[in-house]
Order: structure tokens, then C-alpha cells, then sequence
């Protein structure tokens, strides 16, 4: 019997700090419907927010395939987590570049993880603690330990393509 109370409690312990996948709500600073917290990138790119300029940004972007050989190389063994704001203009441009050049290059899903952010930059539970997200969206890019190579804030220097080539050939 105490083996099963303390099983319901793990459980319970569990469940209670399970995120909600795609979280939608009101946003209280830009009063309008937003995402929050871990997504999908199904989720992402069908929420109503953020589809539109999704579809058109993708459709349009031709990503610089003369950089996919040397992305291809940088980019093994490495995880990429993607902070955006639903509700913000770069990250409903930037965001769609970024998901044409990582399926050209064929990045695994597991690989990348995408947070949504609410007008004040947060997200819940801690997901943000200690990663210092002033702009979005912001394009973290980590070793197989979790820990920070460089990152892209807000928009390119360059173009995507050659930034990661850039803070992924600095860091080795």
C-alpha cells in the first residue's frame, strides 16, 4: 500500500508540472490571442496568429543551398531551440526561413524546440531561466550537453544560413 501511495503521488507530481503542448491565451500587454510555452511546430505554423505570414514567408524564402554542405557538417550533434513571439513581426519572417533552410538540411524534429513567448518575453514554469531572452525571436544553438554555442537574435547579420556558419564554426 505504501508503494502504490507513492507511486500516485510521483504521478500526481508529474502530471501537475506537465506543460500544455501549444498553450493558447489572451496576452494581457499585446490584447490579442498568442501561444505560450512549448510548441509544436504543427501547432505553430496552424495557429491562426502566425499561419498566414507563415505560409507566405516559407513559400517565398530561397535559403543559400551553397551553405547546406558546411551546415549539414555544423549542425550534427548539435540542438537548436527557437524562442519566438506569435504576435511578433521578425519571428512571423525569420521563424519560416529558418524552418525551410532546417528541412532542406533535413534536421530531425527531436532536434529543435520551439517556445512561445508572451508581450513580456516570458514563458511559464521556468522555461526560460537563465537564457537572457531580451528580443525575439532568438535561435539558440546547443552542443549535445545543453550548452550554448552562440545564438541569432531577432534578425541575421548576414542571412541565417551564413550566421550559423558563422557562431557554429567560431564555437568548435
Amino acid at each position: 500500500m505504501k508503494y502504490l501511495f507513492t507511486l500516485l503521488t510521483a504521478l500526481f507530481a508529474i502530471t501537475a508540472n506537465a506543460q500544455e503542448l501549444n498553450k493558447k491565451l489572451e496576452d494581457q500587454i499585446k490584447h490579442k490571442q498568442i501561444m505560450l510555452n512549448q510548441c509544436s511546430r504543427d501547432g505553430l505554423v496552424s495557429f491562426p496568429e502566425f499561419k498566414d505570414s507563415y505560409d507566405a514567408n516559407y513559400a517565398a524564402y530561397n535559403p543559400d543551398s551553397t551553405s547546406f554542405n558546411a551546415l549539414e557538417k555544423l549542425l550534427k550533434n548539435k540542438k537548436i531551440r527557437v524562442v519566438l513571439g506569435t504576435w511578433c513581426g521578425d519571428s512571423k519572417f525569420q521563424v519560416p526561413h529558418f524552418l525551410k533552410i532546417i528541412d532542406a538540411l533535413k534536421v530531425h524534429e527531436s532536434d529543435v524546440t520551439f517556445i512561445a513567448v508572451d508581450g513580456k518575453k516570458q514563458a511559464e514554469n521556468g522555461l526560460l531561466d537563465g537564457l537572457n531572452i531580451e528580443r525575439v525571436p532568438t535561435f539558440i544553438f546547443t552542443d549535445k550537453n545543453g550548452k550554448e554555442i552562440g545564438r541569432i537574435v531577432e534578425s541575421p547579420k548576414k542571412s541565417l544560413e551564413l550566421d550559423m556558419i558563422d557562431l557554429l564554426t567560431a564555437k568548435k
